[in-house]
């Protein structure tokens, strides 16, 4: 049987550890412990501000639960704390290693089964009318955030290449170049990370392209600048820096169900009544919070899209 790798984070901390014992009882060593395992957050630079509707009742997603009234993450912890394994495997290496990140020039292709096929740039994309959608975030892992994102429906660019009759998924595809995303040169995964949803979900009006966060564009460790947001589903779903959008007749490859299909399906809908084959999805930690809270099914969102997967087995579909 073949046996599971140590992931990085936990290698380097037994490496501390070990260290740590050949210098126990100084002060030294336990102020070196302590800064290894709790480094100093990385600021990030101070992103453009981004003119959003703040919260705006008038629009129909946000009054079908878009917004929700929980406290939310703060920022230092939102670019802090991220799984971005194209710079680093460890959650408080990403911020760092994605520093200086260029994200212009930037385009993303939108190509495939649609009528009017076309590149936009980056500043078209943020010509798109944006919105503030306050969005609870559930990682497979098993915690989770509050995040005020900025950006627009998935489906308003969509509708401007005009899918055909064919179109029944729509697959999305990260930057691909390991001089700016060194992680790439690894073979922790198979680049370039690959996403997709069926054509009903990336048309729904919860459905986003987020460019920033906190009223500025997106930091590079949260997927600057443009990404994914799909508040219903795990995290991984919501792919991010996107160069490519296919619309295509047949389910997509996805990275994570490339890398182990018994783990990680194509829909990943939040749901505490399927765990994970490693862990229970039963319950979550709140980033900032003590204790754990109950998991929500469809992450709390299930008013507004269950009734996409009406008829369907949500055990055998994950």
């Amino acid at each position: 049987m073949r046996e599971k790798i140590t992931d990085k984070e936990t290698y380097l901390n037994r490496r501390v550890f070990i260290r740590a014992a050949t210098l126990a009882g100084t002060a030294t060593a336990t102020t070196l412990i302590y800064r290894r395992l709790n480094p100093r957050p990385v600021e990030p630079v101070p992103g453009e501000k981004l003119a959003a509707a703040p919260n705006s009742s008038q629009t129909e997603a946000l009054k079908n639960g878009a917004v929700n009234k929980e406290q939310l993450t703060p920022f230092e912890s939102i670019t802090n704390y991220n799984n971005f394994y194209e710079f680093d495997t460890s959650k408080d290496g990403v911020a760092s290693a994605a520093k200086g990140f260029v994200t212009k020039p930037w385009q993303v292709s939108v190509e495939g089964l649609a009528n009017k096929p076309r590149v936009f740039d980056l500043d078209e994309l943020l010509k798109f009318p944006l919105e503030q959608r306050v969005y609870r975030l559930r990682c497979v892992e098993g915690w989770s955030m509050v995040i005020p994102w900025i950006g627009f429906p998935l489906s308003k660019l969509l509708e401007k290449v005009e899918p055909t009759s064919q179109a029944r998924y729509v697959a999305f595809q990260t930057l691909l170049d390991p001089q700016r995303m060194p992680n790439q040169r690894t073979g922790v995964l198979q680049w370039p990370y690959v996403e997709g949803l069926r054509l009903d979900e990336a048309m729904h009006p919860l459905t986003i392209l987020a460019t920033g966060l906190y009223d500025e564009t997106l930091p590079p460790q949260d997927g600057a600048p443009i990404r994914l947001v799909v508040p219903w589903k795990y995290g991984f779903k919501s792919i991010k820096s996107v160069v490519k959008i296919t619309l295509v007749a047949d389910e997509p490859p996805t990275t994570w169900n490339i890398e182990s299909p018994d783990e990680y399906g194509f829909y990943s809908n939040v749901n505490p009544n399927v765990p994970h084959p490693r862990w229970s999805q039963a319950t979550e930690r709140r980033i900032g919070e003590y204790g754990r809270r109950n998991t929500l099914l469809f992450n709390g969102y299930g008013e507004q899209v269950a009734h996409l997967y009406q008829g369907m087995d949500l055990v055998k579909n994950f």
